[in-house]
C-alpha cells in the first residue's frame, strides 16, 4: 500500500518538476540560453517519461530514475544558486524555484522509499527461499 502511494506521489513530483521546466523553457526565456535551455527541455520530457514508467512498471528501475532525476535536478539548481551553472545564476526568488525545489525533493524522498522497499522485499524473498523446512 505504501508503495502505491509513493509511486503516485513520486509521479506527481516528477510531473510538477517537468511542468516547471516546460513553463520556464517556453515562457520564461530559458529557450534562449545556450546549454541550460535545452537541458530544461530534456528535463521536462524526462520527468514525464519517468512518471509514466513509475506508474506503470512495478520494478526498482523507475524508482532509481526518480531518485536520480530529483537528485541531479536539485544539484544543478543548487549549483545555479551558489556558483552558477553554465552561466546561469538563480536567486531563489520566484514561485517556480520554490515549486521546483519542493517537487524535486519529493522525487528524492519517494525514490529512496521505493528503493528501500524493493531492497527489503528482495532480501526477504531471498531469505525465505533459502529456508529449509524442519523435519525433512
Amino acid at each position: 500500500m505504501l508503495a502505491t502511494w509513493m509511486r503516485a506521489l513520486g509521479a506527481l513530483g516528477l510531473a510538477g518538476s517537468a511542468a516547471v521546466h516546460f513553463i520556464l523553457y517556453w515562457h520564461g526565456g530559458y529557450s534562449e540560453i545556450a546549454v541550460v535551455g535545452p537541458l530544461f527541455l530534456v528535463n521536462g520530457v524526462a520527468g514525464v517519461l519517468i512518471a509514466v514508467a513509475l506508474l506503470t512498471w512495478r520494478h526498482w528501475l523507475p524508482a532509481l530514475l526518480t531518485l536520480g532525476f530529483g537528485g541531479v535536478t536539485l544539484l544543478a539548481y543548487l549549483l545555479s544558486v551558489t556558483v552558477g551553472f553554465y552561466g546561469v545564476h538563480d536567486q531563489f526568488t520566484s514561485p517556480y524555484e520554490y515549486w521546483g525545489l519542493i517537487t524535486e525533493a519529493v522525487c528524492v524522498l519517494c525514490g529512496l522509499v521505493l528503493l528501500g522497499q524493493a531492497f527489503l522485499s528482495r532480501r526477504t524473498r531471498r531469505s525465505r527461499d533459502r529456508t529449509v523446512p524442519l523435519g525433512r
